[in-house]
């Protein structure tokens, strides 16, 4: 196989995702900075790889891959060890109900480019946008503790890592970059301080990205 090129920046949570990912599978690749703060996104050279222009891309087996959790789905096919989903069903469709709540239901109300839309196009004060972010966290983590307390263990769902803790811990990131209260959650909160002491997520941290500056 070809060394699979990562379209990455280090402070989206969506390629953060897939560097976990990618680091539990055990694959090596190269990462290739796409900055968000100066829109190179949005230039004609990204777009015509990726229409969307967002991050992260993929480029592995001759295709070029795009939504993270697409991307995530594939090398979980592809690269069946370790899964990041249980053997039965039931379980299956319960943690990818966690990761849907992070992926779906909380990070697309608070990413980059909607923060500067509210900024730019609407005039809202940093303040509220600060505001905003929390509390559409707060009301998708008090959701989340319930869904994942009765079923958790030393991670979101059981004891090994899952899809789930993959889109939960760049979330908890986020929350805290903006102070984001965690008190109510202990659940995220020992599930994200488990799943970050292991090596493929403290690699995949954006502090240890090239363009962490």
């Amino acid at each position: 196989m070809t060394r699979p090129i990562l379209h990455d920046y280090f402070r989206s949570s969506a390629a953060y995702r897939v560097r976990i990912a990618l680091n539990l599978k055990g694959i090596e690749y190269d990462s290739q900075q796409v900055d968000l703060r100066t829109g190179a996104q949005k230039s004609f050279e990204y777009r015509s790889l990726n229409p969307q222009g967002f991050v992260p891309m993929l480029e592995i087996d001759d295709r070029r891959l795009t939504q993270s959790l697409a991307i995530i789905v594939y090398l979980d096919q592809r690269f069946p060890e370790p899964s990041l989903v249980p053997g039965d069903i039931v379980d299956q469709a319960h943690v990818r109900a966690l990761a849907l709540t992070i992926a779906c239901d909380i990070h697309p109300l608070n990413n980059l480019r909607v923060l500067k839309y509210l900024g730019t196009k609407l005039e809202i004060e940093e303040e509220k946008r600060d505001n905003w972010y929390r509390h559409w966290i707060t009301e998708g983590f008090t959701a989340l503790e319930a869904m994942a307390s009765q079923r958790s263990g030393s991670f979101l769902f059981g004891n090994a890592p899952s899809l789930a803790d993959v889109c939960l811990v760049p979330q908890m990131y986020n929350a805290r970059r903006f102070d984001v209260a965690l008190d109510a959650f202990p659940t995220l909160v020992r599930a994200d301080a488990n799943a970050s002491a292991l090596p493929a997520f403290a690699a995949a941290h954006p502090d240890r990205q090239e363009a962490s500056a």
